[in-house]
């Protein structure tokens, strides 16, 4: 992972020019933004790390919000506030807590700013030797659950729908796939047929994680080849014992 950031703020502003300075001698890479959603889509793609320089303005400029927020979850990004306990509170309160990777308070210590983002590249880094694991499933709860299972040994990649998985691995790579097997628009016997005719991702492995277990549905998949077929009334453990087995095999 490496020493890039992103810094979101108004246009020109004095303190947030001497931050940008402070941490290019900490050795960062810093990419500016100005906090403004168009603004921000002129970019391709963002780097993992984002800092976010609030004022009351910006604070409660709900589309930038929601837009930051659908893109740290959806691309795994880290979003790092800046402001006043007062703009701490307004952003969180828009962004949600689920999307805030750490929030300083003014005044800003550049150092301090340094440290936080050299912990977080430390972590990337950790992740990124972890294998990597997408999980389709159209039920967030179990999304959830299966990440909470998988984070300490694996990185685990999370999509809502048939769709968005197909759409991830057009722009990414991973290790395994666990697919749910019914959802809606897409099932998961469709998705994988989906991932098989398509060179660049026809050799990923897939296991199926389900509640179908009736002889038709088993019997749908299986000339697909995935590499396991889990129930989802195992215990979670026999799941992790199974992910665990592949990857040592």
């Amino acid at each position: 992972m490496d020493k890039t950031v992103m810094l979101i703020a108004e246009k020109g502003s004095f303190m947030v020019n001497a931050i940008a300075n402070g941490l290019k001698n900490e050795g960062y890479d810093v990419i500016p933004c100005e906090a403004d959603v168009n603004a921000l889509g002129r970019f391709e793609s963002l780097p993992k790390l984002l800092v976010l320089y609030l004022d009351e303005a910006i604070s409660t400029q709900t589309d930038l919000m929601v837009y930051l927020k659908d893109q740290v979850i959806e691309r795994e990004l880290e979003l790092y506030l800046v402001g006043n306990q007062e703009e701490l509170e307004e952003a969180v309160k828009l962004l949600t807590i689920s999307a805030v990777a750490g929030k300083l308070e003014r005044p800003l210590n550049v150092k301090d700013l340094a440290a936080v983002l050299d912990k977080a590249i430390e972590r990337g880094t950790k992740a990124e030797a972890k294998k990597k694991i997408l999980v389709v499933d159209d039920d967030p709860t179990m999304l959830r659950m299966i990440k909470n299972l998988l984070s300490s040994k694996y990185h685990v990649f999370m999509a809502n729908s048939g769709m968005n998985a197909i759409t991830f691995l057009a722009k990414n790579t991973v290790d395994l796939i666990l697919l749910d097997y019914e959802m809606p628009v897409v099932s998961g016997a469709k998705v994988l047929e989906m991932i098989r005719s398509e060179s660049a991702t026809s050799d990923i492995p897939v296991m199926f994680l389900t509640a179908k277990n009736d002889k038709e549905s088993v019997m749908n998949v299986l000339a697909l080849k995935p590499v396991k077929y889990l129930l989802k009334n195992m215990p979670p453990e026999e799941w992790l014992e199974n992910i665990d087995e592949f990857f040592g095999n």
